[in-house]
């Protein structure tokens, strides 16, 4: 790996989200292809940065910044990137479920699922069931992922599951539940295929259910 991709991975894990732009700029300038720029530098920083989050090594400001860091010098390589390279995990489209307007961890859930290595359409907040369910068929994601911070609105996430069935698009997506009033035993109930305790946590079972879909159908491939 060349020094200068070294030097953008330590800059993104390290949050410094200037010296992480100008160092992806640099590596450009220095003729190294942005796909490895991606492959080498940008996605195994956002892998350590959630495995020190695990450990408790660092906090979710730290987080912020690293996947602010991330996000920005993203920005410049994807122009650069063929679209069948640019992330290759698969899609997701992510959402706070309707009557909800909280933001912030839904966004970082995103950026992070980016530094993954997925491509992540971002419907926002106080998403309708209905509108989740024409997000599915307009962008035909591997994974509808739904935030929700209060327990007043969690249980919208199960009536836009009922939603997808009612569509006949359920088969088509696997969806994956967060936040935190949200439990694993409240995924079971309302037939959610993932939960995510954090934003880490969030990426980790994304990865799992992008498996499944390649064990199952070939569709992440």
């Amino acid at each position: 790996m060349s020094t200068l991709v070294e030097t953008i991975s330590r800059e993104i894990v390290s949050g410094h989200i200037d010296e992480s732009i100008e160092a992806v700029k640099d590596a450009l300038q220095g003729e190294i292809p942005p796909q490895e720029i991606l492959d080498d530098g940008l996605l195994p920083a956002m892998e350590r940065v959630g495995s020190l989050f695990q450990e408790g090594e660092i906090f979710i400001p730290d987080v912020f910044f690293s996947a602010k860091a991330m996000h920005e010098s993203m920005n410049i390589l994807r122009p650069l990137l063929a679209p069948s390279q640019s992330m290759g995990m698969g899609r997701v489209i992510i959402g706070t479920i309707l009557g909800d307007i909280h933001d912030i961890g839904k966004r970082l859930v995103g950026t992070m699922l980016e530094g993954a290595g997925f491509t992540v359409i971002d419907l926002g907040v106080e998403v309708s069931p209905d509108a989740f369910v024409q997000g599915v068929k307009a962008h035909q994601p591997h994974i509808l992922a739904m935030s929700s911070l209060l327990t007043t609105t969690m249980m919208n996430m199960g009536v836009t599951i009922e939603a997808l069935l009612k569509a006949g698009v359920r088969d088509q997506v696997k969806v994956l539940i967060g936040g935190a009033p949200v439990t694993r035993d409240f995924a079971e109930e309302i037939g959610a295929d993932g939960y995510g305790s954090d934003a880490s946590a969030g990426v980790e079972e994304a990865k799992a259910l992008i498996a499944t879909l390649k064990g199952e159908t070939g569709k992440g491939e």
